[in-house]
């Protein structure tokens, strides 16, 4: 996939663990696990919205491009 999820980044710069950031925005554990590890085929704008408030960043920081030759 050409999008990679830097979530794993911002956790550990801000020191937060991701039970907790779950608690905080209202999403289950599972749910972040998978959109963690890029499990997911997409993200509804309110989590990443609830997500970028919990840690103070940017969905840049979060959201990256990656260009897959194939």
């Amino acid at each position: 996939m050409a999008i990679v999820v830097r979530l794993d980044v911002m956790l550990a710069l801000r020191k937060k663990r991701a039970k907790d950031l779950a608690a905080e925005i209202g999403l289950t554990e599972a749910n972040l696990s998978l959109l963690r590890t890029g499990k997911v085929k997409g993200v509804r704008f309110e989590t990443l919205d609830a997500i970028c408030k919990a840690l103070s960043c940017q969905p840049g920081a979060l959201l990256e491009f990656v260009d897959v030759e194939d």
